[in-house]
């Protein structure tokens, strides 16, 4: 197969897929509009964020047999529309999981030990230790909301500590021997902490908002490494204000572009004039103490990279099987 890849991934997605005996083309920086002109070339397309695939650009492709995603998700690609045309898609949320699982935890920690700030005030001659006294997680009761590959993975990591770890999803009987899946009464009544492991769908668009936090029975400490437009920045602002909130983690940003590559218009550092592009909420979450923010990096580790691409290439080479074979 004619196998267009629109970004650039780790080389060992070009190298199997090769040997497999299909035919690569680097379109790295091909605009969406170039590659539509030449979309019925190709039988398949591997993309990560660069673009949308939307039923314009499905039109255009008649040949197209699989659209695939080196990452977890697949909101660039509208799903419904492809599969009605016959386009297989492929995921790949096996191959960054562990590193979401890790990432999450590494924040959770630093939280609960205000490594952060901590860090800041030494580097400024500030010796506070009452101040940064921490907590442990020991004890306490951890909720994963969305027990997918990315929930599992980081209830795996807490298995090395004493906490309850629970689990709520729309789906019946995922829990497992490392989280009980409860319903949303007890999770709201039992969580200290509350990591969010959902997609982003129409059902989890603002999900968390003021009314999802005001449900839960007592503060909680929040980490985000799903999708940023899941929460609603504002009513988490002011939970963070008023205690509902303790603490955040957040991986991911309300206002990320849909590239997820980057939050802001600016691309220089960002200096007080860039603030002024910034909404209200998010120039106030940036100076939270107890806040901890990365940039959407959370599975973007040097192991995932490699991980993603073989996960997307032996998808493609069990579905269509080797290129001589055809």
């Amino acid at each position: 197969m004619i196998i267009l890849h629109s970004d650039t991934n780790h080389p060992t997605l070009l190298k199997q897929l090769e040997e497999a005996g299909h035919h690569n083309i680097e379109g790295y920086t091909q605009t969406r509009e170039e590659t539509l002109e030449n979309q019925h070339l190709y039988d398949g397309i591997v993309i990560r964020s660069r673009y949308t695939i939307d039923k314009d650009f499905i039109d255009a492709a008649p040949n197209l047999k699989f659209i695939a995603r080196v990452g977890a998700g697949l909101e660039n690609i509208d799903v419904d529309y492809a599969e009605a045309n016959g386009i297989t898609l492929f995921s790949a949320p096996e191959g960054n999981r562990n590193a979401v699982g890790e990432h999450s935890l590494g924040m959770l920690l630093s939280l609960f030990n205000k490594l952060n700030k901590a860090d800041r005030e030494v580097r400024e001659g500030l010796w506070h230790r009452e101040e940064n006294r921490g907590l442990e997680l020991d004890g306490k009761v951890v909720g994963i909301i969305g027990y997918g590959n990315m929930g599992k993975a980081f209830a795996r990591k807490l298995r090395g500590f004493d906490v309850e770890t629970i689990c709520y999803d729309i789906k019946d009987n995922v829990g497992d021997e490392n989280a009980r899946q409860v319903n949303l009464e007890e999770f709201r009544e039992k969580c200290d902490v509350v990591s969010l492991h959902t997609p982003w769908t129409p059902d989890t668009d603002q999900m968390v908002n003021k009314e999802f936090i005001d449900a839960y029975k007592k503060p909680f400490w929040f980490i985000n490494t799903a999708r940023g437009k899941n929460v609603v920045t504002e009513d988490l602002v002011a939970s963070l204000k008023e205690g509902q909130v303790l603490g955040a983690g957040l991986d991911v940003l309300e206002y990320e572009k849909a590239s997820f590559e980057s939050l802001f218009s600016n691309k220089k550092n960002v200096s007080v004039s860039a603030h002024e592009t910034i909404p209200k909420a998010m120039q106030e979450l940036m100076f939270l103490p107890n806040v901890i923010l990365s940039p959407h990096v959370a599975g973007w580790t040097v192991e995932s990279h490699k991980g993603l691409a073989s996960v997307i290439a032996n998808k493609i080479i069990d579905k269509f099987g080797k290129g001589e074979e055809k």
